[in-house]
């Protein structure tokens, strides 16, 4: 397997109305999509578009969100993932459990904010950076 290219860095934010501020206001971003719910993952997300990525800022989607325990040790926010694009999301998985990392949850692929299958690999496989993969965008 060959990582495609970089996606979106993730951001654990506790309000994305704030902090899409905040990227506006401070770096001029001024391109932001409308905030979605992604009730499966437990979060809220909208992305800043850049010209050659994005950002995505989540924040948490009820109580039992996984963002929640990350956002009480940084109440500010934080970098929460590193997204990468893949040809085949399967084989990606396959292969990431081949080379001995950990799939988190059921390993089984989900839809993501793009609407596309996404996995996430854990952070002490990648140097203490929790890695999203996700099949590439059709567009």
């Amino acid at each position: 397997m060959k990582i495609g290219r970089l996606n979106h860095i993730g951001i654990a934010v506790p309000s994305i109305d704030e902090a899409a501020k905040t990227y506006r206001d401070m770096l001029g971003a001024s391109e932001a999509t409308d905030k979605i719910e992604l009730p499966e993952q437990g979060v809220c997300a909208a992305f800043i578009r850049l010209d050659n990525s994005e950002i995505e800022l989540i924040e948490p989607l009820g109580d039992n969100s996984p963002i929640t325990k990350f956002l009480e040790k940084n109440p500010k926010g934080g970098q929460h993932h590193v997204c990468f694009e893949v040809p085949d999301i399967v084989k990606a998985r396959d292969d990431m459990v081949e080379k001995g990392a950990q799939v988190l949850g059921t390993g089984e692929p989900r839809i993501g904010a793009h609407g596309v299958p996404v996995i996430f690999v854990h952070p002490r496989d990648f140097n203490g950076v929790l890695i999203e993969l996700m099949a590439e965008p059709r567009h």
